[in-house]
């Protein structure tokens, strides 16, 4: 073994004291850095609970909305197929009335025609039987014409029916427009 010199001693001692100093220095700044680790840790895990939190409030609150809005889509579902179904009665509605209009209408260009075929006819009552005609068996028809002055005219001597006995039945008969 050799032996160390005193100086050897202190200089090595002195180095271990350094080495001391320093390992307690890096001890010291890795108790700071674990506990600053910790605390980093910590807030993450508070800030990923808090995260996850508001998540779930915005999931719920985005599944209630949904609901919601299920809801309303429904109901104006069922309020498009009611309106659809009320439409389809107002077009039920106005087909039936366009045709009556038509029919109306048609009457109504009619109307002047009919007039006129009645006056002729309430004319031709007017004048009379032909002489030598029996029309005593025949069973009557009445024809009422209205007239510019809203008189009608009726004549009991004019029948529809070129053979009596046809038709024995007959009663009078009352002709007229009513439009």
């Amino acid at each position: 073994m050799s032996i160390l010199s005193p100086l050897q001693i202190k200089e090595a001692n002195a180095h271990l004291v350094a080495l001391h100093r320093r390992v307690a220095e890096l001890e010291q700044r890795l108790g700071t850095t674990e506990e600053t680790v910790r605390e980093q840790a910590e807030s993450l895990i508070r800030k990923d609970e808090q995260f996850r939190t508001t998540i779930r409030e915005i999931t719920e609150g985005k599944d209630r909305e949904i609901a919601n809005l299920q809801e309303r889509f429904l109901r104006s579902e069922e309020t498009a197929q009611k309106l659809l179904g009320v439409i389809k009665e107002k077009d039920d509605v106005i087909s039936q009335l366009t045709h009556r209009s038509q029919l109306l209408s048609k009457i109504c260009q009619s109307r002047p025609l009919l007039d006129s075929l009645l006056l002729y006819m309430a004319e031709g009552e007017r004048l009379g039987a032909f002489p030598g005609s029996d029309l005593s068996s025949e069973s009557p028809v009445i024809f009422r014409v209205p007239q510019s002055n809203g008189v009608l005219i009726s004549n009991d001597h004019f029948s529809l029916c070129e053979n009596d006995s046809e038709d024995q039945e007959l009663e009078k008969t009352l002709f007229g427009t009513t439009v």
